[in-house]
């Protein structure tokens, strides 16, 4: 029964903050699956409710994923056991269907593996359905590392060391400009001007921490080699933080470099490329399971080599 200083308002979204850990579009999932009566009749997730008002609830079943096999998709996996499998994801795949990318993704591909399955969706995501087992990414166009559960302890166990930090994530890029090191603690949101882009000007949001190394000065100082070690894992946090505090973006990044003057050999480098100069080197955590230490490490792809080399020989 809710208190009396309840003000009217919609079923769904009470719901949703009296339960957590449970997202809004599972809320309504629920409703209309008939697990949630409002003073013991049947409901809609606009009904409002008021105060006094009984709200019933029963978990309903997990969602089935909506992907589906893709077997043309091919995929490297570094490890693999009953409980979870870590990919060396190229440039140019997406993670996990969604809108522009019904098929050919990372989780199409899993589901096409023999004998492979993926645990139910995560109830606390509202993609949950599409995107079953993938409890973080990397973008479309950056490669390497990502951990993949198949199970929902292993799941839960992974998205708790991540939440608390304690998973190792370390990214190599190629800069335009020498970016001091150190580390960087900003607040990161989205962009209000654009829905492609976050921001880390912003005065609210979720804290952001890079940990920058340079590891090489390239082309007389004009670009970097340089190590980013996450200790939070927000969207497009390492290009944000890159370009907005340290003003030397990735090399080739299209949505964050904006329109240097560069040099025509540098632009040449950055055409050949042709993404972001971004790769998940090093992946390290606890099974969440068996409880061993895993860490994991791959170098660059060769379009990265071939970039690195490039503005090596520039020196």
């Amino acid at each position: 029964m809710l208190g009396a200083e309840q003000r009217p308002e919609r079923l769904d979204k009470v719901l949703a903050r009296l339960l957590p850990h449970v997202s809004r579009a599972t809320v309504q999932r629920w409703i209309e699956e008939g697990c949630v009566q409002l003073d013991g009749k049947p409901c809609r997730a606009r009904d409002s409710v008021r105060a006094g008002s009984v709200v019933e609830v029963e978990a309903g079943s997990p969602q089935v994923s909506e992907a589906d096999p893709d077997p043309s998709v091919v995929l490297e996996v570094c490890y693999e056991d009953p409980h979870l499998l870590v990919v060396n994801k190229p440039a140019g795949l997406v993670v996990h269907p969604a809108r522009g990318h019904r098929t050919g993704t990372l989780v199409n591909g899993l589901l096409a593996r023999p004998g492979f399955s993926l645990p139910s969706p995560d109830p606390e995501d509202e993609q949950g359905s599409l995107r079953p087992g993938i409890v973080h990414r990397i973008d479309k166009d950056t490669s390497g590392l990502l951990v993949v559960a198949k199970d929902d302890r292993t799941r839960e166990g992974l998205k708790t060391q991540l939440a608390q930090h304690t998973v190792e994530r370390a990214y190599l890029a190629l800069t335009v400009g020498l970016p001091a090191g150190g580390t960087i603690r900003t607040l990161h949101a989205r962009d209000p001007k654009s829905r492609l882009r976050f921001t880390s000007h912003t005065s609210a949001g979720k804290s952001a921490i890079t940990h920058v190394r340079v590891l090489e000065r390239l082309a007389r100082g004009r670009a970097a080699y340089i190590e980013c070690r996450l200790e939070t894992g927000r969207t497009h946090q390492i290009r944000v933080h890159l370009s907005e505090q340290c003003k030397t973006p990735l090399l080739a990044d299209a949505v964050y470099g904006g329109r240097p003057s560069l040099a025509k050999d540098l632009l040449e480098i950055a055409a050949t490329l042709g993404r972001q100069a971004l790769h998940a080197a090093v992946l390290g955590f606890v099974h969440p399971i068996s409880g061993s230490s895993l860490r994991f490490e791959v170098p660059p792809p060769a379009d990265f080599a071939r970039a690195l080399e490039a503005l090596r020989a520039l020196a």
